[in-house]
């Protein structure tokens, strides 16, 4: 008997999925590299990426000091 495939649940909630999406696109319209990003925030570039893959939830705090350096309303991320 063949065993049946489980099909598994994306573990990412949509809305931090959209939150790094949404980083992700003022970063590219800004000519940003993740690289920079990470350096002006003192965060680690790894870091920045999981949180453009919906894969960490960064504090508010972090929220608002990423739309600064992306000269971005904290509300245009997460809106």
């Amino acid at each position: 008997m063949a065993a049946k495939t489980k099909k598994t649940k994306d573990p990412r909630p949509a809305e931090l999925r959209a939150l790094g999406e949404r980083i992700r696109e003022h970063r590219n319209h800004r000519k940003v590299t993740q690289q920079s990003l990470a350096q002006e925030l003192g965060l680690s570039i790894a870091y920045v990426s999981l949180i453009e893959c919906g894969r960490r939830n960064p504090p508010y705090s972090r929220v608002v000091a990423i739309a600064r350096a992306l000269r971005v309303p904290a509300a245009k991320l997460v809106e």
